[in-house]
């Protein structure tokens, strides 16, 4: 009979109990931990992941900012996007091969390392070509993050609540893209972006010292790199880099530019190559035909089919407000309303988990997402933030609260099927989030887009000399600006112009209303296509994850 593994702590000489060794290689041990010092874990998870979050929070908050600083062009704002996000999807893979390969150690000190090291470029405003390698190491230290807080907060959670740290986790990064919206302001008093830089570099920074002070135990080690990892690993980047250009640029230079065929090509002939590479492997990176199983694809798709219902908020409605002339300073509370509805998601995700039944959350904030949808598409030219506090605030709640259950899924099925399958399922649901995202704001950009044009052709049909509505319009805007210009052509022309941009914020408000109507469409049909299934589980009286919650109970079992 084989003996099972040993793991000592060789900076103490503590040997783990069965019970305290870690599920998996690569992840730390999780020790019966005094009360005092499993608080300390549980607060430097939460703050750890609000820091991982907020990299790409204050990226996107304050883009504008960025853009005027470097005098960059929207093309130009767009590649430092891309470089972020392509990393970040590409390195969730990558770093636990990494952590199994050397240790948990090494692997948060070059996770921070990174992060200081991107945070302090950005604040020496080094030049574009640096901004962009910083936005890459940012993507890669962040994702890193996002394992280290997970980590830590399953140290700090009691032994029954453990799993709950990776909802937790996944909750976080999403709080923190809120938080980042609402902070930003304050540090653009000014301005100027240096005070955000300073203030990215105080936090990296200040997690670093705490990952010193407080390190996590020890984890197994075991040999996984292999020399076919090389070429396997370089067709998975260069199909992302490839996918995450065509949706991030495709919607700024606008899809019929012939060099986004080509980028598209290279996305399908890299992954594709990948995959094919992977399928003949003895010891893949990637489980492809468990990947391909209907389980798994329809777990992707869910989580990517949320993402892509989410981005009525982080597309549709800041779009709106931006159409509507407000500025970020005049935003803060509607962000810090979407930061509590966010935080409320984490909680009551964690605390209303339960593994028999992980469907049952997804179904709730799907329909939440719809509802909210269609009540939004109420808007006009005199709405207000806080007339949206409502829907909004649903919204940012059902989106944290979906993604724990859907990871819980995910995680579950991967460890009944073995430790080497957690990298697949890790790699394609940090695709799917990322690309969903993605692809939700490119496609609802599109329809915006075109049903914007469509309104104001409408509206120049009916703009002519011979409607009333419009004399009577240009005599009140030509009334007013009497006291300020004498000169009638010249407040005849001023006029004009009033009513014409009148009339675009009216048709960019419309085709907003219209992108609303038809994310709440998409909702009722996922809504659909979830329920249908879940009730004929319910009725035959099976529990999709009874077989893995078995395993993964036999495995706790034989472990203690």
């Amino acid at each position: 009979m084989a003996q099972p593994p040993v793991l000592e702590d060789p900076r103490s000489g503590y040997t783990f109990r069965p019970h305290e060794m870690p599920l998996i290689p690569g992840s730390p041990a999780t020790p019966d931990h005094p009360r005092r010092r499993r608080v300390a874990y549980l607060l430097i998870g939460l703050f750890v992941g609000l820091v991982g979050g907020a990299q790409n929070g204050f990226l996107l908050a304050n883009t504008p900012a960025l853009q005027g600083s470097l005098s960059l062009t929207p093309v130009e704002a767009g590649w430092l996007s891309v470089s972020f996000y392509a990393s970040y999807a590409c390195m969730s893979m990558l770093l636990l091969r990494m952590r199994q390969e050397y240790g948990i150690q090494p692997f948060v000190r070059y996770a921070m390392v990174g992060l200081l090291a991107a945070n302090t470029v950005q604040m020496l405003e080094l030049g574009y070509g640096t901004e962009l390698a910083a936005r890459a190491v940012a993507g890669l230290a962040a994702s890193g993050l996002s394992a280290l807080s997970i980590y830590y907060l399953m140290q700090g959670l009691p032994p029954a609540a453990r799993i709950g740290g990776m909802v937790l986790g996944t909750g976080l990064s999403q709080i923190a893209f809120p938080l980042a919206r609402a902070i930003s302001p304050t540090l653009l008093v000014d301005g100027g972006i240096d005070r955000a830089f300073e203030f990215q570099f105080a936090l990296s920074l200040l997690v670093l010292g705490l990952v010193t002070v407080f390190r996590l135990p020890p984890g197994q080690r075991r040999e996984t790199f292999e020399w076919l990892d090389v070429p396997s690993t370089a067709l998975f980047v260069t199909g992302v880099m490839a996918l995450v250009t065509f949706l991030i640029q495709g919607r700024i230079v606008w899809w019929d530019t012939p060099w986004l065929g080509a980028v598209l090509a290279v996305a399908v002939l890299g992954l594709g190559g990948c995959l094919l590479l992977e399928s003949r492997r003895c010891n893949p990176m990637l489980h492809t035909r468990w990947l391909s199983s209907r389980a798994i694809l329809s777990l992707a798709i869910t989580g990517a089919g949320v993402r892509v219902l989410v981005s009525e908020q982080s597309f549709g409605a800041s779009g709106l407000f931006a159409s509507l002339g407000y500025a970020n300073e005049q935003l803060t509370g509607y962000y810090w309303v979407l930061t509590g509805a966010s935080v409320a998601g984490a909680v009551l995700s964690l605390v209303r988990l339960d593994p028999k039944d992980l469907t049952r959350p997804i179904l709730f904030a799907i329909l939440v997402i719809a509802i909210a949808a269609f009540a939004d598409t109420r808007t006009g030219v005199l709405s207000r933030p806080n007339n949206l506090y409502l829907t909004q605030a649903a919204i940012a709640f059902a989106a944290v609260y979906a993604m724990g259950p859907v990871l819980m899924q995910g995680m579950v099925r991967a460890l009944a099927a073995g430790p080497g399958h957690v990298v697949s399922f890790i790699a394609i649901f940090s695709l799917s989030q990322t690309l969903g995202g993605l692809a939700g704001t490119a496609g609802l950009s599109a329809l915006q887009t075109i049903r914007l044009k469509t309104h104001l052709l409408d509206a120049s049909a009916t703009l002519t000399a011979a409607n009333p509505q419009l004399a009577e319009g240009l005599r009140r805007a030509a009334t007013s600006a009497a006291s300020t210009v004498s000169d009638p052509a010249l407040r005849q022309s001023l006029a004009a112009g009033q009513v014409s941009r009148e009339a675009g914020r009216e048709a960019a408000v419309l085709a907003f209303n219209d992108v609303f109507f038809v994310i709440g469409w998409l909702a009722v049909i996922a809504f659909v296509v979830v329920l249908v299934p879940w009730v004929i589980n319910r009725v035959r009286g099976h529990n999709p994850l009874g077989k893995e919650l078995a395993a993964l109970q036999a495995m706790t079992n034989r472990s203690q």
